[in-house]
């Protein structure tokens, strides 16, 4: 990378599909309010359009002109929240993002083909290009993922990952590690 390294300066959180009021749904708000506590960095957290279907066509616009994600930002995607990520990156530069329970296919689901993510083979070459850092969490017990897609995500994109056994589809309440995570980028950023 050549110029000036950017350092970034918020965090975004792209929730999964089917979240309602993301404020106060798993751990996202839980995650926001963490966030907002460190000096100079914001972290924002909306209620997406179309939040069933979570379709790309209408999640990526609003994550590029409402969210404003770029190169100073960490996109912490949530499952379907996670694919947007991903697929955001293949066209977008961003300083980070944090996939938490990612995926590679439709699953067989019609609402997960409707959103769109899954029509195409992934860019991970373009993904790792446009971020300055990749670090997934997954757990083998997801109920909704098997391990293997997860997997594929971090084998495709080099991701640190956080593996565990025992937080099924990251559906807590509050989340330390990735709060952890995202102070740890922000101390080797500056």
């Amino acid at each position: 990378m050549s110029g000036e390294r950017l350092t970034p300066k918020k965090a975004v959180i792209v929730p999964g599909n089917g979240a309602g009021n993301v404020e106060s749904c798993l751990w996202y708000g839980w995650t926001r309010k963490r966030l907002e506590k460190i000096p100079n960095f914001q972290c924002l957290l909306r209620n997406m359009p179309d939040p069933v279907t979570a379709r790309e066509s209408q999640w990526l616009p609003f994550m590029e002109s409402e969210l404003q994600c770029d190169e100073r930002t960490v996109i912490i995607g949530h499952s379907s929240g996670a694919a947007a990520a991903m697929r955001y990156a293949e066209t977008h530069k961003v300083y980070a993002i944090i996939l938490v329970s990612a995926y590679t296919s439709d699953l067989g689901d019609d609402n997960e083909r409707a959103s769109g993510y899954f029509n195409r083979p992934w860019q991970w070459e373009k993904i790792k290009q446009n971020c300055q850092l990749i670090v997934q969490f997954g757990s083998t017990d997801d109920p909704f993922l098997p391990w293997d897609e997860q997997q594929a995500v971090a084998d495709g994109l080099g991701a640190d990952l956080h593996k565990y056994t025992d937080r099924g589809h990251f559906q807590n309440t509050e989340f330390n590690e990735l709060v952890s995570v995202v102070q740890k980028i922000l101390t080797t950023s500056t």
